[in-house]
């Protein structure tokens, strides 16, 4: 919403030195988003008001050229000083005050007026347009003042407003009132204490008939509709000028004097109008929703398709105007529409977003009867508008008006009379609350509780629907005393408090994962069936078993996602396609997982709080969501460089991220061969703390990879980071002083054997001396035999009391060899 300073400063009694920040500092101190505050750009050097004396025109050129003579002021003889000027434009005539730039001005964007020769006359200044002076967009022809409004010489500075400041406002949705200068100026005189002049109480006079028959079909289509009709109108009559520039300076371009006015009563009171060119009107008005198969050509010469939803304005011969949105072709204010038929009514909001957003027509009026029109003003607009037509358009208030409806009235609501102190944490003075109610427009009455409490009630005016429950009128109350008076004070902190085991282990994970080279990022948390189809998952899998959203942010992910890998995997895919090629992502989240026999979710009001009964039946309804980590890895692991070659991510770097949660969880993890979607069936790890299998690792299935479009030998591993015991305390490692014995084997087994297994049994087998397994080669060749494989281990021996003697240490390597041969048929490889 752009408003000018000038147009709200009409409506209010300020003080001489309030300025346009001063207001905008008002605005936001009560609560309204202030975006910017433009002043005008300032004409440097003269520019005065002239008046046309004579005008001569050129006729050799090939476009209309006047020679003008301009009487700018004054003589030291008082005669009158005439300016010689060339003009191009032709819409004013001798005797017409205009705005003269004379020598040495300075017009917006550095444009420099001097004496110069043209059209082989001189020219001695500048005849301005509205665009010219920053006014507008308007540059189809000169700006023309109102007769008498100035002498000829005059500033025309302060005459034409450049001297004014727009001022440009987010309003939200629930301050509708605010879309208009009746509403702004209001909120600025309860900020500032000033006093306020409503142009929304102008008295209307009282009409024994009506002036055209309206019908209401369906009455909760609308609650109001209003008509006047004036006649007579000057089609050739122009906007004046001041109606004009405030058009303009808020947004709006000028089109003709009706549909200005209109535009301009909108801007003004908040209620959008419409006007009917009489004589295409055939018939009673009829308020109704359109019919199947109906259509309507709109003032944009679109024809479009209607719904039965649509609410519409129609006549004798069919759909006339779509309602609140759009008006027809057919009863378009033309060029010679002398004969206005004013319309000002009070549609149902949510009829008219939908029809906003479903015929694609966002407009003004749309903005404003989507967030709810005062209906008391609907009369005193219509009214207005009229009146404006006689003045400027010298037309007749035809007799009669028409009003119909019944808009309900707000309903009354009590609170107690302390209740805004409490909320605050602040003791407003005595009668600040009804104070504040009275200025934002309600009507008070005091009284006294059964149990002898105070309150208040407090009856909405008609153009604050939104004021329905106690607290509303609270938030009214504290935003204009000023959210800057409550006090900020935080909350003492108890001792002996602070982050739970549980959110400690989730940092402590988040900040290893980041230590190994990993890099967080927060995916979209909801998926689609096309995720999990392409995971391959079975129709049985409980994964598929999730639950959706009634209003989901993307119509193909709606649902509560039951793994982390379907977000971390398209963010993965996005950076890819932006080339990005090595990447290793991780993210912890939680998931849904409903279960087969989850409850219906219990409805519970709002007028108390639930009982002990509802909250557990609450909590029995909510899914399970535990709390995952998951990582992705694809192209390198390990950069190439001056170093060595480098190192692809594989299926052993997932398994080992695994390992780093963990560790930093302080779990031992075990790792077993397993086959789980979306994880390739030959490189997959089922991840283990005890016999529980708390999550999967390992590589990606190529047609996974190829249905997401990964890169080829992408990793994974998900983990149910509440799966893993949680430990609250810590116990120091013992570290042996002693060196330690190291020794290497080689033990040949079936290629079918894993890996892991293989070193969990010699991890066994060595006992107590055996300190770590690592794995560090594994070989077949011919020399081997058919279906075999050398698995060489790293061996490191220490005893934590004593020098480990090499006897000791080849006794506990030889119980090792012993235990994978007896499980096995392990033999060590000469």
């Amino acid at each position: 919403m752009r408003i000018p300073v000038s147009w709200l400063a009409e409506h209010l009694e300020l003080p001489e030195e309030t300025t346009a920040e001063t207001l905008a500092e008002a605005f936001i101190r009560i609560g309204l988003e202030v975006e910017e505050v433009e002043h005008l750009e300032q004409v440097r050097g003269p520019l005065v008001a002239g008046r046309v004396v004579e005008i001569e025109e050129l006729t050799e050129f090939k476009k209309p050229i006047r020679f003008c003579q301009v009487e700018v002021g004054k003589t030291e003889d008082d005669e009158p000083k005439l300016q010689s000027i060339i003009c191009g434009a032709s819409n004013f005539a001798e005797g017409d005050l205009v705005v003269v730039a004379l020598p040495g001005a300075v017009l917006p964007g550095e444009f420099e007026i001097t004496s110069r020769k043209t059209y082989g006359r001189m020219s001695e200044g500048m005849i301005c347009s509205a665009k010219e002076l920053g006014l507008g967009e308007d540059h189809d022809g000169i700006l023309v003042l109102p007769p008498g409004s100035a002498d000829p010489g005059a500033d025309a500075v302060e005459l034409v407003g450049l001297d004014d400041a727009v001022i440009e406002l987010a309003v939200t949705p629930d301050r509708g009132y605010c879309f208009s200068v009746r509403g702004l100026a209001r909120e600025l005189s309860n900020a500032l204490e000033v006093p306020f002049g409503d142009p929304g109480a102008r008295p209307v006079p009282e009409e024994e008939r009506p002036s055209w028959g309206v019908t209401l079909q369906d009455e909760t289509a609308a609650s109001r509709f209003v008509v006047r009709r004036v006649t007579g109108v000057d089609p050739t009559a122009p906007s004046p000028w001041w109606m004009r520039r405030r058009l303009a300076l808020a947004g709006i371009r000028s089109i003709s004097l009706s549909v200005d006015i209109t535009n301009y009563v909108m801007l003004e009171l908040g209620q959008p109008l419409h006007a009917f060119d009489t004589t295409k009107v055939t018939g009673d008005l009829v308020v109704r929703r359109a019919e199947t198969g109906e259509k309507l050509t709109t003032l944009d010469g679109q024809v479009r398709e209607l719904d039965t939803d649509d609410i519409v304005i129609a006549d004798d011969t069919g759909v006339v105007s779509l309602a609140g949105v759009m008006g027809g072709q057919s009863t378009e204010i033309g060029q010679g529409t002398h004969d206005v038929l004013l319309e000002g009514a009070n549609w149902d909001p949510a009829s008219i977003a939908r029809a906003i957003r479903r015929h694609k027509l966002p407009s003004e009026a749309g903005k404003r009867f989507e967030r709810t029109v005062d209906p008391a003003v609907a009369p005193v607009a219509v009214e207005l508008a009229a009146q404006l037509l006689v003045r400027y358009g010298e037309g007749t208030i035809a007799p009669g008006r028409t009003d119909v409806g019944e808009p309900k009235s707000p309903a009354p609501v009590t609170m107690p009379l302390a209740l805004p102190d409490k909320v605050a944490g602040v003791a407003y003075e005595r009668g600040v609350t009804a104070r504040r109610l009275t200025q934002v427009g309600c009507k008070i009455d005091l009284s006294t509780s059964d149990d002898g409490v105070g309150q208040i009630t407090a009856t909405p005016p008609s153009w604050r629907p939104d004021l329905t429950q106690p607290f509303d009128l609270v938030e009214e109350v504290l935003r204009l005393e000023g959210y800057h008076t409550i006090p900020s004070v935080l909350p003492a902190a108890p001792p002996g408090r602070g982050l739970t085991g549980a959110q400690r282990r989730k940092r402590d994970v988040s900040r290893a994962m980041a230590g190994a080279g990993f890099v967080e990022v927060l995916p979209f948390p909801f998926t689609g069936a096309d995720a999990l189809d392409a995971f391959g998952l079975a129709e049985d899998d409980p994964r598929r078993h999730t639950m959706s959203v009634l209003n989901g942010l993307e119509a193909d992910k709606s649902q509560l996602t039951t793994t982390l890998l379907t977000g971390l995997l398209d963010t993965l895919q996005r950076n890819v396609s932006r080339g990005q090629r090595d990447l290793s992502l991780f993210h912890i989240g939680q998931v849904v997982l409903p279960g087969e026999d989850l409850p219906e979710v219990p409805e519970v009001g709002v007028d108390g709080r639930p009982s002990d009964e509802q909250l557990a039946a609450l909590r029995a309804a909510l899914p399970e969501q535990p709390l995952h980590v998951a990582a992705v890895l694809a192209g390198q692991r390990e950069q190439a460089g001056w170093w060595g070659k480098g190192r692809s991510a594989d299926w052993a770097d997932a398994i080992q991220a695994a390992r780093v949660v963990a560790d930093a969880a302080d779990v031992e993890l075990s790792v077993q061969a397993a086959e789980h979607a979306p994880w390739h069936p030959g490189r997959c790890a089922a991840l283990k703390v005890g016999e529980t299998v708390v999550g999967h690792a390992g590589e990606l299935h190529p047609k996974v990879v190829e249905a997401l479009g990964l890169p080829k030998r992408t990793c994974a591993m998900e983990l149910d980071l509440d799966a893993l015991p949680l430990t609250e305390r810590r116990t120091a490692p013992d570290i042996s002083a002693y060196p330690p014995v190291l020794m290497d084997v080689a033990l040949v087994v079936d290629r079918g054997v894993p890996a892991a297994e293989l070193i969990e049994v010699v991890r066994n087998g060595g006992g107590e001396l055996l300190e770590d397994v690592r794995l560090f080669d594994v070989y077949a060749g011919e020399q081997l035999g058919e279906g075999k494989k050398s698995v060489a281990l790293a061996l490191r021996f220490r005893a934590p009391d004593r020098t480990l003697k090499q006897e000791e240490a080849t006794e506990a390597r030889d119980e090792a060899v012993e235990a994978a041969a007896e499980r096995f048929g392990a033999t060590l490889r000469a």
